[in-house]
C-alpha cells in the first residue's frame, strides 16, 4: 500500500511540474529562433542569426521583413588603402576608418523596439572582401574570426568596407572584449552620459584606450 501511495505521489508531482517545464522551454513571444547554446533570437534577417551563440538549432518561423530608414553612410575618416592593410588587434585605419548611418540616431537606437538585426547586411562576398583587404585566404574562419563593425551596429555604425575589420576571438584582447565596451557603450549613451558622437568617434580612434577609460583596466579576453 505505501508503494501504491509513493507511485501516486509521485505522478501528481509529475503532474504539476510538467506545465513549468514546457513554459520554461517554450521561445519568448518574438523569437524567430533557437540558438544552438540555448539562447534565442530575434533576427529579422536570416543572415547572420545566432553567428555568436553556436549557429541555428532550428527556425521558429519566417523573420519579419522590416525596413529601418538608415540614412546615408558616413566615414570618420578618408579610406585610402583597400590592400594590404595591417592586421592586428586594432583596424588599419587606413582601410577602414570607421563609419555610421546618418539616420541612426541616438532616439532611433535607443528606441525601445530596435534590434541591430534589423540593420544587419553584411553578405559573404563582403566579408570575403575584408579579408582579402587584410592579407588574409578569403575562406570561412568560424568562429576563430569575425568580421567585425569598428562602430557597431548598437551605436549605428554602418555595414560598409569603411567600417568592417577581421578581429581574432584569440587574440589579445580579441573581439569578446570589444563586445563587451560596444554594450556598455549603448547603455550610456541611452542613459544620456556619453554622447554618440564621441562615443563613436572613441570607439573608432582607439577602442582599447576607450575600453581602459570606460571600465578602469585593460582590456582582457
Amino acid at each position: 500500500m505505501a508503494g501504491v501511495l509513493r507511485l501516486v505521489w509521485t505522478l501528481c508531482l509529475l503532474a504539476l511540474l510538467l506545465p513549468v517545464s514546457a513554459a520554461a522551454t517554450s521561445p519568448p513571444p518574438g523569437a524567430t529562433a533557437r540558438c544552438r547554446d540555448g539562447t534565442y533570437s530575434f533576427s529579422h534577417h536570416r543572415s547572420g542569426t545566432c553567428s555568436r551563440h553556436g549557429g541555428v538549432a532550428a527556425w521558429l518561423r519566417s523573420p519579419p521583413r522590416t525596413r529601418v530608414a538608415v540614412g546615408r553612410t558616413v566615414l570618420l575618416g578618408p579610406r585610402t588603402r583597400t590592400r594590404g592593410c595591417s592586421l592586428g588587434p586594432d583596424p588599419d585605419r587606413r582601410c577602414s576608418p570607421g563609419a555610421f548611418y546618418s539616420r541612426l540616431t541616438r532616439a532611433v537606437i535607443c528606441a525601445r523596439g530596435f534590434r541591430t538585426n534589423s540593420i544587419r547586411n553584411v553578405p559573404r562576398s563582403e566579408k570575403l572582401t575584408v579579408e582579402r583587404e587584410y592579407g588574409l585566404a578569403p575562406v570561412d574562419y568560424g568562429r576563430a574570426l569575425e568580421i567585425d563593425h569598428i562602430v557597431p551596429l548598437e551605436l549605428g555604425g554602418s555595414n560598409a568596407l569603411a567600417n568592417l575589420f577581421p578581429e581574432r576571438a584569440n587574440a589579445h584582447p580579441g573581439y569578446h572584449a570589444k563586445d563587451r565596451l560596444e554594450n556598455e557603450l549603448h547603455r550610456l549613451v541611452c542613459a544620456r552620459r556619453v554622447n554618440l558622437v564621441a562615443a563613436r568617434a572613441g570607439i573608432a580612434r582607439n577602442w582599447q584606450g576607450l575600453y581602459r577609460k570606460v571600465f578602469g583596466a585593460a582590456p582582457s579576453g
